[in-house]
């Protein structure tokens, strides 16, 4: 398998727009591709402004963060990717299009290219299904916000090679992070745990047991966490927590797993967290407490 030298993104929202950051200021080209040329100047400005914040801080350098803005590219045609050693998706997280879009790279990407999903808790076997080259698919699963998050899960799938992983691994810990690896299975490590602690912390607030504020402040001053579940659940999306949810109750068969019926409901009326300005807590009242940064 090649050197990684050339990295697709696809998907240019924050998740795919901090990936494809850490890639240029550790010396790759970048390809960010999507389809919305809206989401690519967001995109754009975003990792300017990233950048500009780790110069300011004395992370990177001038020189570092200048060669970075300029190995950026931006597409919205998909066949812009051939070039890549390795492409990463960053989509929507929905198992049918994104077995529609490695289905699609799988015809584009070159013969040697590792193609590899962000997904946070879809089968990375199913996603290697839609492919002729299931050997070369891999789950990279960053945090959220990739540029500042130290973690990085790495999933194997059923087919998924020894060589592929290792050029995985290698590029993670290029980027400075720590890597963890994982058997697929629904949820992988991180969300097979975080996700039914926030989804508790919902029963915990629909069955009347305590107000938002307190559940909050119980798990940030009992088990010494950043923020609360609820806190958190509104910063990664409701929708998206929902969704994994529902991936880990179907994948796992436990009832367990089941949505609280508040956050579907919740999710049901758009109230999906930070990103529309109400979820949990209400944004519109007073500017929103920006998230941790650099």
């Amino acid at each position: 398998m090649a050197e990684i030298k050339c990295v697709g993104v696809v998907g240019a929202g924050q998740m795919g727009s901090g990936i494809a950051q850490l890639a240029a200021t550790n010396g790759l080209d970048v390809w960010i591709m999507d389809a919305d040329r809206d989401a690519l100047s967001r995109a754009t400005a975003a990792i300017s402004s990233s950048v500009n914040r780790f110069v300011s801080k004395g992370l990177i350098s001038k020189e570092v963060g200048d060669d970075a803005m300029r190995r950026l590219r931006l597409t919205s045609n998909l066949q812009d990717l051939r070039s890549a050693d390795i492409i990463i998706e960053a989509i929507l997280e929905s198992e049918d299009i994104k077995k529609k879009l490695f289905k699609e790279l799988d015809g584009i990407a070159k013969s040697s290219a590792i193609l590899a999903s962000n997904t946070s808790s879809i089968s990375i076997t199913r996603l290697a299904s839609a492919t002729q080259r299931p050997t070369q698919v891999i789950g990279m699963h960053f945090m959220n916000p990739p540029p500042i998050m130290k973690l990085v899960e790495i999933i194997h799938g059923a087919d998924t090679s020894q060589e592929t992983f290792i050029a995985t691994k290698t590029l993670a810990e290029r980027f400075g992070k720590t890597t963890v690896c994982s058997q697929d299975y629904a949820g992988f490590i991180v969300n097979r745990i975080l996700m039914p602690m926030i989804n508790e912390a919902f029963h915990t607030l629909y069955t009347g047991v305590a107000t938002k504020e307190d559940i909050d402040s119980g798990m940030k001053h009992g088990t010494n966490q950043p923020m609360g579940p609820l806190e958190l659940a509104d910063l990664i999306g409701l929708d998206v927590c929902l969704s994994i949810m529902k991936v880990l109750h179907q994948g796992l068969g436990d009832s367990k797993y089941a949505p609280c019926p508040l956050l579907v409901q919740y999710v049901d009326a758009g109230r999906l967290g930070r990103k529309r300005g109400v979820g949990v807590y209400d944004y519109r009242k007073k500017a929103a407490t920006p998230s941790p940064r650099l």
